[in-house]
């Protein structure tokens, strides 16, 4: 199989879809690997790296659209590479359909395959793919927070984990997977005043366990969120649904109600954010201000962190990226459930309902699609 892996081009990303490792594995089972250059810059890997891994370095990224049978991304592609993807072709990569309505049409009217990181499952009906960079965003939750409460950032001007005789940040995580837990971790690691809210009884009695004393756990219902809100001076939207939209569980009222200069770091944005007043932000251009909060909604987050990320991503896709090469589209998905659960769009068709109901559009099983 011809795999491509292009550059990066979303607005402050520098991860990159293939490691060195993975190239090797794929040229040495036979399979040819593109890779434009400067792909791997941002996470610090160079051009000879892919070289002696057996890829061939290639100087644009039309190129790889235009021979590619596999193309294996990070994030979303964007309306110039949706252009150039065609009917037969396989993209993988993390989509987020749900909230784009926009891309959902145009890699239907593609015919593409497309394959999202994000709904792939496993055996304990986790998220194995969106678990790497989830842990990134909730670690970098708490450091993010800390920033932006500094009063030169438009913040309280409150150190996170305060200091002798004077109270620490209150910390609020709404929910409890793997980006809350990591960022109430985080957050009780750098000294912050933290409480879980989550809607799950079983996620609310695991959190109580692992975290006992040194964090305070409460039921997500709609007057708790509010009161906790108000008392907040850091809000980490950490709330999921795989595949589909992500729950508004702060509302604008409520935003309205937050103290002046507290701070929302919204990682469900890149599903539409847990906050009505969240919108998509860049590394660039971080934050926004409404009713006097700050509001991060980056959603690339692990972006930042680059070499950390694309490694980890690497490690966590390279199962399936050798088995979509080995065995093509469709018998690498009828042979492996869980990377079938991955597919969302195929042929101009739905295949993830999540994404179907957000979007209000007709759903078929993967199953179906496949024979």
């Amino acid at each position: 199989m011809f795999i491509g892996v292009p550059k990066e081009i979303k607005a402050d990303e520098y991860r990159v879809g293939l490691t060195p490792r993975t190239v090797g594995e794929l040229t040495a089972r036979g399979h040819q690997v593109a890779v434009e250059t400067m792909a791997g810059a941002g996470a610090g890997i160079a051009d000879q790296e892919y070289i002696a891994a057996g890829a061939e370095i290639v100087a644009s990224a039309d190129r790889i659209f235009r021979r590619a049978e596999l193309i294996v991304k990070v994030k979303e592609p964007l309306a110039s590479e949706r252009s150039q993807l065609r009917r037969g072709q396989i993209i993988f990569t993390y989509l987020h359909l749900a909230p784009d309505p926009e891309q959902t049409r145009e890699l239907m009217a593609s015919g593409v395959t497309a394959i999202a990181y994000e709904t792939v499952t496993d055996a304990a009906g986790k998220l194995p793919l969106l678990a790497p960079m989830s842990s990134v965003a909730g670690r970098m939750a708490p450091q993010v927070a800390a920033h932006f409460l500094q009063r030169p950032e438009g913040g309280r001007g409150i150190l996170l984990g305060g200091i002798e005789g004077v109270p620490s940040a209150k910390v609020l995580v709404l929910g409890g997977g793997v980006v809350g837990s990591g960022a109430a971790e985080m957050a009780i690691g750098m000294g912050a005043d933290v409480t879980i809210a989550t809607r799950s009884s079983d996620t609310l009695r695991h959190l109580s366990q692992r975290f006992g004393e040194r964090a305070t756990t409460a039921a997500a219902d709609t007057g708790a969120i509010e009161a906790l809100c108000a008392s907040a001076d850091v809000v980490v939207g950490a709330a999921l649904v795989a595949g589909g939209a992500a729950p508004k569980l702060v509302s604008a009222r409520t935003v309205a109600s937050m103290k002046q200069g507290s701070v929302i770091v919204d990682v469900s944005i890149d599903q539409g954010g847990c906050a009505e007043t969240s919108r998509p932000t860049t590394h660039s251009r971080p934050t926004f201000v409404i009713d006097g909060v700050v509001h991060y909604c980056v959603a690339n987050m692990p972006g930042a962190v680059p070499r950390t990320s694309a490694f980890a991503l690497d490690n966590a896709t390279r199962r399936f990226v050798l088995a979509l090469a080995d065995k093509g589209f469709p018998q690498a998905l009828i042979d492996d459930p869980h990377l079938q659960n991955g597919l969302n769009v195929h042929d101009g068709k739905i295949t993830c309902r999540a994404v179907a109901d957000a979007l209000r559009l007709p759903y078929i099983a993967a199953s179906e699609v496949l024979g």
